[in-house]
């Protein structure tokens, strides 16, 4: 065939070109006219009424002069971009239509590449998004990343940043838009705004779950903090699985790290646990300090960190050990074996305080067993909050907790639920001298759980 199906270009066969007086060969001229017909027939009627039956070869073009335009407006259409890329114009200015979108599931940790462009991928366990090089993905790549099980860590490549920080935590059941600039990257800020809105515009105080226990592999230097959440005026936090800290270690951030403010773990101290918030992606995190406020915690380990909320306390015993204890609704703690306080004590008609183990430096209420003994057939002891000044025992003054039943040297028992006093002190008298016994079975520390 005489057309180059290269370039297109016809080419008549040879011998077709006449001259005056030559007589026609009809062998070439009907290969002529056979190879017009046939050209006519493959050539594409402007009419529309017949398709083409190969593909449409068009000129590349350019944004201002597309490959494929319209008479009225030759400016608007398509053109071959760099990279073998298709292009859309109109009036000359570049339109940018997105590739399909991509699902997918993912448990584990994942490498996001240039391929997931406009990718949505939901994630159903704790997991670690590492973003390939910004360079690499260019500008304009972006992904979404849904977290639907646990909290998703977004790493960018390198000492990249996402937001302007190293990595961003995407909380259970957020979702973050990320967008690649060629050389950081950055969200659509929308789950910031969410959880910090929490923040801004709700007030009050409480403590929702977080409760605390030995930990079962470490009982003795291991806490556990349950899920939930805690909230001081505006500032909130909260976590969706249980955390481990140590009281053998100074600060560090996550689970089974070391818990302490400063310093090293010592004998029969108080360590009050504070509910913390990272700044920079709300994460929650627990410190450990002697502090019975949030203004004594030491804070040089704590830079970066809010802290929202005291959430509970860790007694210690002589050997520096955790005390074992069970925690139940509405703050209450049960040592696991009650402690003996107080043994054949002087008790008189002079009131007189003594210290029993609570959390130091606040007021809590304990849970007291009494057992007494006096040589007189007639006497009790009261046992009573250190705030109400000095009381006198006996049936004609204020009562008892506990008192001889007629009977000379005779043991009579009794409890009570008796607030202290920021020195762990309660106020015993009687109304003769006797013997008193106090056992200690836990004690009521208010964080602001209500349930």
């Amino acid at each position: 065939m005489p057309r180059n199906p290269s370039t297109g270009v016809y080419s008549k066969p040879a011998g077709t070109t006449p001259s005056v007086g030559q007589v026609i060969d009809p062998v070439p001229w009907n290969a002529l006219t056979t190879d017009l017909g046939n050209e006519i027939t493959n050539s594409l009627p402007r009419d529309g009424s017949a398709p083409m039956v190969a593909p449409l070869k068009a000129a590349s073009g350019t944004v201002s002069a597309p490959g494929v335009g319209f008479a009225s407006n030759p400016q608007t259409g398509m053109y071959l971009k760099g990279g073998g890329l298709l292009g859309f114009t109109q009036n000359g200015v570049d339109v940018s239509f997105d590739q399909a979108m991509i699902y997918a599931a993912k448990s584990g940790d994942y490498t996001a590449l240039a391929s997931d462009n406009n990718a949505v991928h939901r994630f159903t366990a704790v997991a670690i998004v590492t973003l390939t090089a910004a360079a690499t993905l260019g500008a304009n790549w972006h992904y979404t990343v849904i977290a639907d099980g646990a909290d998703v860590t977004i790493d960018p490549n390198g000492a990249e940043t996402v937001d302007g920080a190293v990595t961003l935590i995407v909380p259970n059941g957020y979702s973050a838009f990320i967008i690649c600039s060629g050389s950081a990257f950055f969200s659509n800020k929308l789950m910031t705004k969410i959880l910090s809105k929490a923040d801004s515009s709700a007030v009050g105080s409480f403590v929702d779950g977080l409760t605390l226990s030995n930990n079962t592999g470490n009982p003795n230097t291991h806490i556990d903090f349950a899920a939930g959440s805690a909230r001081s005026g505006s500032s909130f936090v909260s976590n969706a699985s249980t955390l481990t800290k140590r009281v053998t270690g100074t600060f560090a951030a996550g689970t089974g790290a070391g818990g302490l403010d400063a310093g090293a773990v010592a004998a029969n101290a108080s360590y009050f646990a504070y509910a913390l918030r990272k700044d920079s992606d709300l994460s929650f995190d627990v410190v450990l300090s002697t502090s019975a406020t949030i203004g004594g915690v030491t804070t040089t380990l704590l830079t970066g960190y809010t802290i929202v909320k005291c959430i509970g306390v860790v007694l210690t015993n002589a050997s520096s050990l955790i005390r074992p204890f069970i925690m139940y609704p509405c703050d209450e703690y049960q040592f696991v074996t009650p402690i003996l306080d107080v043994a054949n004590l002087l008790s008189n008609l002079t009131p007189s305080l003594v210290a029993l183990t609570v959390p130091n430096g606040v007021k809590s209420k304990v849970k007291l067993r009494f057992m007494f003994s006096s040589n007189a057939t007639t006497n009790s002891v009261l046992v009573h909050d250190p705030a109400k000044g000095t009381l006198g025992a006996g049936g004609s003054d204020q009562g008892g907790v506990a008192g001889t039943a007629q009977v000379a040297g005779g043991y009579s028992v009794g409890n009570a639920d008796v607030w202290t006093n920021t020195s762990k002190q309660v106020r015993h008298v009687a109304g003769a001298t006797g013997s008193l016994w106090i056992f200690n079975d836990g004690f009521f520390f208010p964080c602001g759980r209500t349930a």
